[in-house]
């Protein structure tokens, strides 16, 4: 998931570098590449793609060619030509171009970065060549960085607000507000600071905090030792408390130090409307190490960036930078950060500006941008379906020429989508070209990513490396003799057969780095990094194209970069993996100038195989053995397509075009020779005959030319791509590979088709003729309909030659891309050639039902093993590991979102829908929600966006996430999860508001349930006939049974409805160790198990009471009428004067009914206890009498005899009197524990009376003396608490999460602080149930009191954590 798709990640490289990619599924790598050629290249990153050979051009300065790559070999750098690698513009002709344009460098383009973020203050970001700003808006599109700031206040009469997290802020005076609002926010400042960044400042507060905290344990440590030296034998009560206490003391600082958690500062915001704009102040005093700094005060107001272009910095520890918007009427703030270094090293490539050293530049050095962050803070930089669509909208209100995205990840469905109907707007409507990389999970075919390689109006790149990058770039020890595309590079066809790949750029950059980083430039690899070469490139075409006043569109832009690409490699199979080739800016522009006048068209391509209806297709892809072994015949579907502002007379009209159509091969491929075009498109057939080819990988085109202008080159493409596998005849079924030669960046496929009945394949890799050490990626990929491309990955490292042996699954029937591929700078340096052995066998154990129900009732399952290719020993093995328990969602609300941002450009208002999920824990689990519906989809859905927050009832989040749901520990307790979907059609939303959501908890290793095979029906009641494993015989049947769990199995609390869910597997491995043998998710192929949880049993021991039945019906009707007026007092509402004297009212009257009633009593005090919002020294005489009378009710004496005697856990009624005693004695430490509360607080505030009274005049001093008089004579001494406490301490243990605050108490009332501390805190820690705000309200105080400062300081930021005001904003 999320990291399906991942930024250009900095990775390890073989020799040298680092790789940073945002590919979902495909994740940043890097890799080899190479052909049969010597073709030394370096890279870094892992990656699994085909390298086509590949025999690139590179260009030098005089524009000449270098076809045989011979001079590379001896390819030195100069200081020149080696910063000029690190910014590659030679390799797409950028540089030839500019030379002779130099003011077209980008100039009147504006670029839309989609991406993690820009950072201004980066080097080469701040102006463009001539002198403008770089960059022109920057906007967080997720939402991550959003403070909630509906909040209003006013000043007080000193100036002064409170700040949202509680804190005083001073206004400065100077602050223009007529209105005199200011809404308030706060926000946790690691919220907005990525994982690196934030792991830099945790150590280095760390650092500051425990020089602090060695000083208290130093004041600590003399104590205790000048305590030691004072009394040398301590045998006196009290002072070995005083030594505890003091040991207690060292002990939590120490402590303390060990568990230190940073949470990070909190920075509050305010937001003002100064009637012009609105502006933003922030206090970030505690990021900040000197007190003067970081003051509210002291701020220099900020409006949003777009208008001023300003921002500001965090501190100079952080050295983030960030800018700030306000939307909705100041009621959200945008703190706007960025989520990874990624989008600004994207934004670089494309548009930096060095004016000290001009090598440096970025491609289009004269652009300017619009940063659009799509990679959400809150899920390690991963896109949402929010950020995409806003960062549309504002590419549309800002008229952006371009997009850039680099950011993508698998797709089960080409071309389809939400975003992609949206980017088909965009595009046409709009006239913005969209560029995006094609994905880094090559080198196996069908790799691309959506959106940039699977959708048809964007350009989808792939990355080239030139052997001066690899020189100077990536540092290696020899050049390469060649260019060639990476090898992780992600490769074409899509699964509807389109090219996937349009053009290809280079694919590594040493650009700008985000301030906070503390680096200018880094080297970085991917696909990522080749889009905005190519963006940057086309900027420079569009830059030309305003000033020559040349009509801009997409479709021509696109034509011109394919048809003027140089190829690389020369295999017309190369194209799937380099799509046109290498982009050329200078040439294309020559073609863009030559057909400046001819209409813009995008020629839509729609096929499908006659006699067929459905699916269609972009392009042609036979894959399967079955679709080889005859020829096909296919219906060919072409449309021009405008953009929506075309001209319907003089463009549409009159558009006809006399085109003849190619075939690269005509044996194979036959076409049509001509075909008249007009606006409504026309069908023509071809046929492919792929029965004569050999076995392997072979591409074909039609295409088709302008008669009448063939200079324009191919109009439309029909790329057509066929995979011939080998067919697998041994018995048992095996194939291999001998002799197969590597050097670095070489690939090899292989296709084999899967014989039926197989289901995994055990192979042995052997490595051998080398010397230093090769790194080999081997990859596994089938297509199955409608599903993302299976894909088996292993990276293997061969130190010394040796064999490696692996399993994975394959489907039965289905063909097999089998790819090896050495890392491309992998064996850099040693020009021994690696050979390689491949042995593959296919296994399989076919049953009657893959995934298995068991449902709840006493029977078995039956199943039926077949091995159809050869003997396997069947070994069948079930466990179920996990809970499903399904919820609907108790409320339902759609609400219309703001305009600022969540407005279409067609005009459509988005909505959003909140469904609230009430989850409750019995114990601590790990959990993940799930909905089926939504899911695992990023791209190939029409839903928009979806997101999920869950928090506990203080609001505290403890977990969030969107398509890809995570797995996270909470503890017992109630929780809200609330999760959030956006879409414009409010129908679409009606039909949600029932969503079915799962929570899915990983049992505990002692729930795991390891279920039983009989081998007869009877066998799980009668308890024999047990099926441990068999020998299958080819074509021969063997059935078995699966029994049920057995009930006494169960998890606690497993609720009826709910799903237990694990895994079967059938087959034993030969490569298996014992341990994976007993668990079949190790196996390669595993199946769903799940069981359905029946309604709990009746408890049979359940009768009715037998001391009921002795009663009259009148006293049975009597008890039930006592019972049922307590259960209405105990209902009451308390919150008005009004419900509070109901509440006395009834109290009273049930008091001198039941007088002596202990569980009424209780239930009174209980109320009492109740009224939190009423803390006066009357209340708590209240409830002193209240605990009275309970105590009062009770026979203690009898109760104690009680307790002291042995019960016999089998006689029914000893047990009935146990549990009645037990309650008794409950109410009796409850009230107790409460008396001794209001004891405490009676206590307190009459030592605030004195502190206050200290001061005053003498015959105040006589008021005070005269209080304390009457409150002696109202019966209060000092020693009632004491007494108090004793009795507790006989009835429960006063150390208990429940009692243990009066334990506390009685050690914070002898000034035994670090006890109170130490009891508190393991009261804290043995409480499993979300926090207690008066628990570490207590702690805090306690903290203060001693005067530790710091572990103060660090508690308060974690109650802001732990007790938040509000839920955060979606």
């Amino acid at each position: 998931m999320h990291n399906q798709n991942s930024l250009l990640l900095k990775l390890p490289t073989l020799p040298s570098h680092s790789f940073f990619t945002l590919h979902r599924s495909t994740n940043t790598k890097l890799s080899k590449t190479r052909r049969n050629n010597h073709t030394l290249i370096r890279r870094s990153n892992w990656v699994i793609p085909k390298a086509m050979p590949c025999i690139s051009r590179s260009y030098s300065d005089d524009n000449s060619t270098n076809s045989n790559g011979a001079s590379f070999r001896n390819l030195r750098l100069n200081e020149s030509s080696f910063l000029a690698s690190l910014m590659p513009k030679t390799e797409i002709g950028a540089d030839r171009f500019l030379h002779s344009h130099p003011h077209y460098d980008g100039r009147g383009a504006l670029i839309a970065i989609f991406d993690s973020g820009v950072d201004p203050a980066a080097a080469g970001l701040q102006v463009t060549s001539d002198g403008k700003p770089k960059i022109l808006d920057i906007l967080d599109c997720t939402g991550s960085g959003d403070i909630d700031t509906s909040m209003v206040v006013k000043a007080d009469g000193d100036g002064c607000i409170s700040g949202a997290s509680g804190a005083s802020l001073a206004i400065n005076t100077s602050w223009k507000n007529p209105s005199g609002e200011w809404h308030v926010g706060y926000k946790f400042v690691y919220e907005l600071f990525t994982e690196k960044l934030t792991s830099r400042l945790k150590k280095e507060r760390k650092k500051k905090w425990d020089e602090k905290n060695q000083e208290e344990i130093a004041k600590a440590v003399q104590q205790v030792t000048d305590f030691d030296q004072k009394h040398i034998n301590v045998e006196d009560a009290k002072l070995k408390k005083v030594r505890e206490d003091l040991q207690n003391r060292l002990d939590l600082l120490r402590k303390q130090s060990e568990n230190y958690d940073d949470k990070g500062p909190v920075i509050d915001a305010v937001v003002w409307y100064d009637g012009e704009v609105w502006r933003v102040a922030l206090d970030t005093q505690s990021l900040e190490d000197d007190p003067g700094h970081g003051k509210l005060s002291k701020f220099v107001p900020l409006t949003n960036y777009r208008t001023e272009r300003k921002y500001g910095v965090f501190s100079k520890l952080d050295a983030c930078t960030y800018v700030l918007n306000v939307y909705n009427g100041g009621n959200v703030l945008s703190i706007v950060t960025d989520s990874s270094p990624h989008g600004t090293h994207v934004a670089g490539i494309a548009t930096a500006f060095h004016p000290e050293e001009h090598l440096l530049n970025g491609i289009a050095p004269g652009a300017q941008l619009i940063s659009c962050k799509i990679g959400d803070s809150r899920l390690g930089s991963m896109e949402t379906g929010t950020g995409l669509t806003r960062a549309l909208i504002a590419a549309v209100e800002h008229k952006c020429d371009l997009i850039n995205m680099s950011y993508g990840e698998p797709t089960s469905l080409p071309d389809y989508g939400r975003f992609v109907d949206l980017v088909n707007e965009v595009v046409s409507k709009h006239r913005m070209i969209f560029v995006s990389s094609a994905g880094n999970s090559g080198p196996a075919l069908s790799t691309v990513g959506a959106p940039g390689g699977t959708s048809s109006s964007i350009i989808g790149v792939g990355a080239y490396v030139s052997p001066a990058m690899a020189a100077g770039a990536h540092c290696v020890v020899e050049p390469l003799s060649e260019g060639l595309e990476y090898t992780w590079s992600s490769r074409g066809p899509t699964t509807d057969g389109d090219l996937g790949v349009c053009v290809s750029a280079p694919g590594g950059a040493v650009a700008p780095m985000p301030t906070w980083t503390l680096q200018r430039r880094m080297l970085m690899n991917g696909t990522s990094m080749a889009s905005p070469s190519a963006c940057g490139g086309i900027a420079l075409l569009i830059s030309a194209m305003k000033a020559e006043g040349i009509p801009v569109s997409p479709y021509s832009v696109r034509k011109a970069l394919e048809n003027t690409s140089i190829p690389i490699g020369d295999s017309p199979e190369d194209k799937l993996s380099t799509g046109q080739g290498l982009m050329q800016v200078d040439k294309c522009y020559e073609y863009i100038q030559q057909s400046q006048n001819i209409p813009s068209v995008w020629y839509q391509i729609n096929i499908k195989q006659s006699g067929k209806t459905n699916p269609s297709s972009r392009g042609i892809y036979l894959r399967e053995a079955n679709a080889c072994r005859q020829p096909t015949e296919w219906t060919v579907q072409v449309d021009p397509k405008f953009h929506e502002d075309a001209n319907k007379l003089e463009e549409l009209a009159v558009f006809e075009e006399c085109i003849e159509l190619h075939s690269s091969d005509k044996i194979v491929v036959k076409a049509p020779e001509y075909l008249l075009l007009t606006h409504n498109g026309r069908t023509f057939n071809i046929v492919v005959d792929p029965t004569k080819l050999c076995n392997g990988l072979h591409y074909y085109e039609v295409y088709g030319i302008d008669c009448k202008a063939p200079w324009r080159g191919s109009l439309f493409r029909i790329p057509i791509t066929i995979t011939k596998p080998v067919a697998v005849t041994n018995n048992p079924p095996n194939v291999s590979f001998s002799k197969m030669l590597f050097q670095p960046g070489h690939i090899e496929r292989k296709y084999i088709e899967v014989p039926h009945g197989a289901s995994w394949v055990e192979a042995t890799l052997n490595a051998s003729s080398f010397d230093t050490a090769r790194r080999f990626f081997v990859d596994a990929v089938q297509i199955c309909p409608l599903q993302r491309p299976s894909k088996w990955r292993n990276v293997v490292t061969f130190s010394s030659p040796a064999s490696k042996s692996f399993t994975f699954r394959v489907v039965g029937g289905q063909t097999l891309e089998l790819v090896i591929a050495q890392f491309w700078s992998s064996g850099i340096g040693s020009h021994e050639t690696t050979n390689m052995d491949l042995e593959i066998v296919f296994h399989g154990i076919k049953v009657n039902q893959e995934e298995i129900v068991l449902d709840g009732s006493e029977a078995p399952v039956r199943i039926d093993a077949v091995a159809l290719l050869a003997s396997e020993k069947l070994a069948p093995v079930a466990i179920l590991n996990k809970i499903r328990v399904p919820y609907r969602p108790i409320d339902a609300k759609i609400s219309a979102l703001s305009s600022d941002r969540d407005k279409l450009p067609s005009g459509k208002q988005i909505l959003a829908l909140t469904l609230t999920y009430k989850v409750k824990l019995e114990d601590g689990a790990e959990i993940k929600p799930q909905i089926p519906f939504l899911n695992d989809r990023m791209y190939d859905t029409k839903f928009e966006s979806q997101f999920y927050m869950i928090s506990d009832s203080n609001k505290q989040v403890h977990s969030s996430g969107d398509v890809y749901p995570n797995s996270t520990k909470l503890p017992k307790g109630e929780y809200n999860l609330q999760l959030y979907l956006r879409h414009d059609n409010l129908q679409v939303l009606e039909k949600m508001k029932q969503l079915v959501l799962f929570i899915e908890r990983n049992l505990e290793e002692k729930e795991i349930i390891r279920l039983s095979f009989f081998s007869q029906p009877d066998g799980p009641l009668m308890g024999n006939g047990s099926f441990k494993s068999s020998t299958l015989i080819p074509g021969i049947k063997e059935g078995f049974y699966l029994g049920p769990p057995p009930k006494d199995k169960l998890p606690k609390n497993s609720l009826q409805g709910s799903l237990l869910v694990g895994s079967i597997s059938y087959g034993r491995l030969s490569f298996a160790s014992q341990g994976e043998h007993k668990n079949p998710e190790k196996h390669p192929v595993s199946y769903q198990v799940s069981y359905l949880v029946p309604p709990n049993k009746i408890d049979e021991n359940r009768k009715s009471s037998s001391s009921s039945s002795k009663k009259t019906v009148s006293e049975r009707i009597e008890q039930e009428v006592r019972d049922a007026k307590i259960k209405v007092l105990g209902g009451l509402k308390q919150e008005s004067d009004e419900e509070r004297l109901e509440w006395e009212k009834l109290s009273a009257s049930l008091k001198s009914e039941y007088p002596k009633y202990t569980p009424l009593l209780a239930k009174i005090l209980e109320g009492l206890v109740s009224r939190s919002n009423i803390k006066d020294k009357f209340h708590h005489e209240e409830v002193i009498d209240a605990a009275n009378e309970v105590i009062d009710s009770i026979d203690r004496e009898e109760l104690a005899k009680f307790f002291a005697l042995k019960n016999d856990p089998e006689d029914e009624e000893a047990e009935k009197l146990k549990k009645k005693m037990e309650e008794t004695r409950d109410q009796l430490a409850e009230a107790v524990y409460q008396k001794g509360l209001a004891l405490a607080e009676i206590e307190s505030l009459k030592e605030v009376d004195k502190s206050l009274a200290s001061g005053t005049t003498n015959g105040a001093e006589q008021d005070v003396e005269k209080t304390d008089k009457q409150s002696k004579d109202d019966g209060f001494h000092p020693d009632l608490f004491d007494d108090n406490f004793l009795e507790l301490k006989k009835w429960v243990d006063v150390k208990c999460t429940k009692y243990g605050i009066l334990l506390v108490t009685n050690e914070r009332r002898n000034q035994r602080l670090g006890t109170a501390l130490k009891v508190l805190t393991d009261i804290i820690q043995d409480d499993k149930e979300p926090a207690k705000k008066k628990l570490y309200e207590l702690k805090l105080s306690l903290l203060e009191e001693i005067g530790w400062i710091h572990m103060a300081t660090y508690e308060r930021q974690w109650m802001l954590v732990r007790f938040p005001p509000s839920l955060p904003l979606f």
